[in-house]
């Protein structure tokens, strides 16, 4: 029996492709569709120079697809080579003018390097001009919108698509969720049921009608609908985290279990030569020269700042080598103190792990992050760097500006729920908590920035 769960590549998958492709291009060095599947398989793996290389070869041999100038730009924006990656978005978008995918990557370039949401959309409002009937530019439109803090416009342009496309279940899905956010949460469970009638067996329908069935304070209709998701698919943190905030808001005892601060979240400073102020200084240093964006990605957790990708290659060399493998011993050290059980967190616990994704995030004065989970995720690890003089000067009650902050949801709720726990940065700290914890970060004012690393972890 089907579940309506689709299939996701993992690295694995990922990884057995490039070795059957590089065996078939030894075969035959010409076949330029086997370049460019080369090409996107490369930069799956976050293999930025090996996949421009890729794209290069097939368009030489002929291949003017626009999948193969979105992947080689993808390429190039990893590189930094920011000038090159727009180039190589507009030509995708010359060779297919509606070509979502490209105008969502390219918009998303334009606004973190301007912080201008008029120029991140340039070229996704000239094509609507010319052809509005485009629900999945309406939707980018509405996207960068949402993230230049205009939920009341980002909504207008969900509705703009939708009188054009009444059906389509993406742009219903996203005027659900801002609906939700500009406190109409009877408006959006109207849309997330709109979208749950095109596509009743898709799980990220149903989750949108259980987020906004938390919104109206209907929890005990999402509990059994969330429950039976997550059997669907137990490892999905976000699907968790949702139940757990149905748990909270009926008192169930099982919530206390999942978000016990107590024992599963840690802070612990890195090895003593790790912490140093001489290597923190290095390792800031090399990551400032990273952060050459004006503005946060789009639908990530930043607001008021810049976060940047930091690659296998970027961790394998000094020093974020040295701060990487600190790291990962204190989260040794954590899987080992919280052992095995039937919990989500313990019951995956073998003792060894992986990196699937890390980051480093410089906030500005001002800045902060949307309180968010990881969905892909099962330990979070976030290291902080370099941490303005004036956070946390005091210890009042009201004095957490810059604190991470746990427990909190991002998704609207009746009644609205506080954050439960927080947590002071310090230069050299390491905090480890399970992916599906709510956490943000408090806004603070300072004119110095607030730099840190964060990563996914995943159980071997």
């Amino acid at each position: 029996m089907e579940s309506g769960l689709a299939t996701i590549p993992t690295m694995n998958d990922h990884v057995a492709a490039v070795q059957r492709l590089r065996k078939t291009l030894a075969g035959n060095s010409r076949d330029g569709i086997a370049w460019h599947n080369l090409a996107a398989a490369e930069g799956d793996l976050g293999h930025a120079p090996e996949a421009e290389s890729a794209a290069r070869r097939a368009i030489a041999l002929g291949i003017q697809a626009p999948e193969t100038h979105l992947v080689l730009a993808r390429a190039l924006q990893v590189q930094r080579r920011f000038d090159e990656a727009d180039r190589a978005f507009e030509k995708a978008i010359r060779l297919r003018p509606g070509y979502v995918d490209a105008h969502r990557d390219l918009a998303q370039l334009a606004w973190m390097r301007t912080a201008d949401a008029t120029t991140a959309l340039r070229r996704v409002d000239g094509e609507l001009r010319r052809d509005p009937r485009q629900p999945g530019l309406h939707l980018v439109r509405s996207i960068v919108l949402e993230f230049a803090n205009d939920n009341a416009s980002a909504l207008e342009a969900a509705q703009a698509g939708l009188v054009i496309a009444a059906t389509d279940v993406d742009l219903l899905r996203q005027a659900a969720h801002l609906s939700a956010n500009v406190g109409e949460p009877e408006r959006a469970l109207a849309l997330a049921h709109r979208a749950l009638a095109v596509a009743p067996a898709a799980p990220d329908v149903r989750l949108s009608v259980c987020e906004a069935l938390l919104a109206c304070g209907r929890h005990a209709e999402a509990t059994p609908l969330l429950e039976a998701l997550r059997a669907q698919d137990p490892e999905n943190q976000h699907i968790l985290a949702i139940l757990a905030l149905a748990w909270r808001l009926a008192g169930d005892p099982r919530y206390r279990e999942l978000f016990d601060y107590g024992s599963l979240v840690e802070a612990r400073y890195l090895d003593a030569a790790a912490r140093t102020p001489d290597f923190l200084a290095r390792v800031v240093s090399g990551l400032q020269g990273m952060h050459q964006y004006e503005a946060h990605p789009l639908q990530q957790s930043v607001r008021g700042g810049s976060q940047v990708t930091l690659e296998e290659a970027d961790r394998d060399n000094a020093p974020l080598a040295g701060l990487f493998e600190s790291i990962e011993r204190a989260a040794s050290t954590y899987l080992a103190r919280i052992g095995r059980g039937n919990d989500p967190m313990r019951s995956r616990n073998t003792g060894q792990f992986a990196i699937s994704g890390a980051w480093s995030v410089r906030l500005r004065s001002g800045g902060y992050h949307a309180d968010h989970v990881h969905q892909k995720g099962w330990l979070s690890a976030v290291c902080y760097l370099s941490v303005p003089p004036r956070i946390g000067a005091g210890a009042q009650e009201n004095d957490r500006a810059g604190w991470l902050r746990l427990g909190k949801p991002g998704i609207a709720t009746r009644p609205p729920l506080p954050a439960e726990r927080h947590v002071k940065p310090e230069p050299g700290l390491v905090v480890l908590f399970p992916a599906y914890m709510w956490h943000g970060v408090e806004p603070f004012e300072d004119d110095a920035p607030r730099l840190s690393v964060a990563m996914d972890i995943v159980p071997v």
